[in-house]
């Protein structure tokens, strides 16, 4: 298996490197947007505007039986009231039988270039997290990282504002959010958490569900665009999790957070590739841990690069890439007191596979997981994928 693997590598990059043309990008980073930027900045007659993405997933580890699964169905909605403001929601099912509102705000045009927006927004935190519309990313699931460190799809309610300065190639974002829920009571005089172990914050989200407030959080997003082929990302949140009235005063009740993320996207003639690190630190851990009997690390880490190359020709509109990407990504890069590491939770990825774009807005994915840890008694099993992703 592992000579498969180096083999499917080297095609890989094989390709890239007898790459010599020098004819425009196939796929632009500079320009590319997701869902709610394609229903704002849409010239639409009407002023309802519907569309949708929806991902078909078969998933087979090694050794197992496997799982096909609707993953997830997004219906999108907006509505232009006037120039300036535009209203966006997106609507999702999950697994068939899990209804949630993933996005709905309302934005308002000050001027050309900056807008003011209020509501249920993606966090910017990262690639993924805003671009996950399944035509948007090589291999049929996500990255490991933008699950147990990046806890996609992440959105909660805010404020905040969203523009560019085109004469310096600057894209901008701020927003003033509530945090992760981090704790309630368990009804014995105690504290229940919600985050920790594995998925490190995932379990936290609040999702616009009656939504605990005590203490906003700050996040920010920069994209710089203004070298041909590359955009570049840089991200941050910095907050505390929060607590309901009754407990948020206990010790150990709420943590800080403070979370960084680069990110990089570059597309030269056939070849793509994509890289990204997020680190955040964590504070208090140690009397969230005593109080809660969590496993929470002080340090969340991880970082992935990517490389892809598009098999067909540049005149054609299908698109069939081979891609491989590596990831690395720790929900106990660091941990506080007297709380051992769990090596089980420092795993690397290795994805190697074939993204087809068979028309525009309709993707066709297949491809294989090496997975592993660094525990030498937990084992993680391989696993073969196929996907069928559309979007419009």
């Amino acid at each position: 298996m592992k000579h498969i693997f180096v083999f499917l590598v080297l095609l890989t990059f094989g390709f890239v490197a007898a790459q010599t043309k020098t004819d425009s990008i196939t796929l632009v980073p500079q320009t590319q947007i997701n869902a709610a930027q394609r229903l704002l900045s849409g010239n639409y007659a009407s002023a309802v505007t519907v569309g949708a993405y929806a991902e078909m997933l078969y998933n087979q580890p090694e050794g197992d039986n496997g799982e096909l699964d609707i993953q997830r169905m997004v219906l999108l909605f907006g509505y232009r009231f006037n120039d300036k403001t535009q209203f966006v929601t997106e609507v999702e099912l999950e697994h068939v039988n899990e209804v949630y509102v993933e996005q709905a705000f309302v934005n308002y045009a000050v001027g050309s270039n900056v807008s003011l927006r209020g509501g249920l927004m993606l966090v910017p935190m990262g690639i993924i997290n805003e671009f996950h519309e399944p035509t948007t990313f090589n291999g049929t699931e996500r990255p490991g990282m933008d699950n147990a460190v990046v806890p996609t799809t992440w959105r909660e309610i805010g404020i905040g504002v969203a523009g560019r300065f085109n004469d310096i190639s600057l894209a901008y974002q701020a927003y003033v959010f509530n945090g992760f829920k981090s704790t309630e009571a368990n009804g014995e005089g105690g504290l229940s958490g919600f985050i920790g172990g594995s998925s490190g914050l995932r379990g936290g989200r609040q999702k616009a569900i009656q939504s605990t407030i005590d203490s906003p959080t700050l996040s920010t997003k920069f994209d710089y665009y203004g070298i041909p082929g590359l955009r570049l990302g840089f991200s941050t949140y910095f907050g505390k999790t929060q607590a309901e009235d009754d407990i948020e005063n206990v010790e150990g009740a709420n943590i800080g957070i403070a979370m960084i993320g680069l990110d990089a996207r570059y597309a030269y003639d056939r070849f793509t590739a994509r890289g990204q690190f997020i680190n955040a630190s964590l504070s208090d851990t140690e009397a969230y841990n005593n109080a809660t009997g969590r496993d929470l690390g002080s340090a969340l880490r991880g970082f992935y690069v990517e490389g892809a190359y598009n098999l067909l020709s540049m005149d054609r509109e299908q698109k069939l890439f081979v891609f491989t990407r590596y990831e690395q990504y720790n929900t106990h890069a660091g941990t506080a007191g007297s709380l051992i590491r769990n090596e089980a939770y420092d795993r690397t990825d290795v994805t190697t596979g074939l993204t087809y774009h068979i028309a525009p807005g309709v993707v066709v994915k297949g491809d294989y997981q090496f997975r592993s840890n660094a525990s030498s008694v937990s084992d993680v099993k391989d696993r073969l994928n196929f996907g069928i992703g559309v979007w419009f």
